[in-house]
């Protein structure tokens, strides 16, 4: 059995004894979907518009947000066209800032640092590979090697990425508008739209060099009264380019389900679908697009205290595509009303 159906069977499991054994609620609120984005390191570099709940901040609250996502990638092409060798692992560090400003918008800026390094879940992943469908081709292809970051095309090397590179990545301004409250029968929707700004240094692939912009919708609902219901569609417009290779449009969707346990504590599983925003490179690695599954929990520490910690599996519905693994822990801090 792979990871990927490991996963979904254990969000299965969880959901079905959270709901047979679980305190009912009423109606209480639910803490949305997982910041997730689409971790692929040369994908990461477009815009990505970050999993989010409809609803909107009251006017006046303010909450302050850090992420820490470690992504393993692990990836071994080669074609007529192109080749690619890449093993490393990458932390991509979130600081995330969103302020209510009326009843109905609120604003955003996110600032990520990023650190590309040999990484520390080799031994672990190996394992669980070991443990079920046995090594993955690419990992056995690269047993062996500490760090890798080198892509080829048209027989010329476009990527040679040392090891050890930390630094400012690519800004973004983000904001929302509530167009509709939950009703009896209607969702809560909200329009959603961002900037990416060129900040990250672009020779060392911490940025692409080039603004992006993405809107998109923002849908929730209660289906049970401990039940809830996201689903986020999104479209980016890239500019410019990745290290030589052309951009196009890219489209991506969440759709996710969260069981309140309590009013403190949540688990959440989502399906993800991100296309590439990269095309004509040669190898599948770039061209495809991702789907993934993911699950975590939500946990109120205090009043205003929010921790989240969640893990992304490629699914493989799609192959050679997406990076291969994530474990992200997320706390939010909430300012004012």
């Amino acid at each position: 059995m792979s990871r990927g159906r490991i996963l979904v069977a254990i969000l299965f499991v969880s959901m079905t004894l959270a709901g047979a054994a679980g305190p009912q609620l009423g109606w209480a609120e639910g803490f949305g979907p997982f910041p997730v984005r689409n971790f692929q390191p040369l994908h990461q570099l477009v815009l990505g518009m970050p999993g989010d709940r409809a609803s909107v901040l009251k006017p006046g609250a303010l909450d302050l947000r850090v992420e820490l996502a470690n992504t393993a990638n692990i990836f071994s092409d080669s074609t007529p066209q192109a080749s690619v060798a890449m093993k490393f692992e990458s932390i991509r560090s979130g600081f995330f800032l969103r302020y209510g400003v009326t009843e109905r918008l609120e604003m955003a800026v996110e600032i990520p640092v990023v650190n590309r390094y040999r990484g520390i879940m080799e031994g672990m992943i190996t394992a669980v590979e070991r443990a079920t469908t046995g090594l993955a081709p690419d990992r056995r292809a690269l047993q062996g090697t500490g760090y890798a970051y080198q892509v080829t095309s048209g027989g010329r090397t476009v990527i040679n990425a040392r090891e050890g590179i930390v630094g400012l990545g690519d800004a973004s301004v983000m904001g929302k508008y509530q167009v509709l409250t939950e009703a009896d029968w209607l969702p809560a929707v909200s329009v959603r739209a961002a900037l990416k700004l060129p900040t990250g240094d672009e020779p060392h692939l911490l940025g692409s060099g080039s603004p992006d912009y993405g809107f998109g919708l923002a849908i929730e609902k209660h289906v049970a009264k401990d039940w809830m219901v996201y689903v986020n569609l999104n479209g980016v417009i890239p500019t410019g380019r990745i290290a030589g290779f052309g951009l196009q449009p890219v489209v991506s969707g969440i759709f996710a389900v969260e069981y309140l346990w309590s009013e403190n504590f949540s688990l959440v599983g989502h399906f993800d679908y991100f296309s590439s925003p990269l095309y004509g490179t040669g190898t599948h690695v770039f061209d495809k697009g991702v789907t993934e599954g993911v699950l975590g929990f939500s946990y109120r520490l205090r009043p205003q205290l929010l921790w989240q910690v969640y893990a992304v599996e490629n699914l493989d519905f799609i192959v050679g595509s997406a990076a291969d693994f994530t474990l992200s822990t997320v706390v939010t801090f909430r300012f004012g009303s």
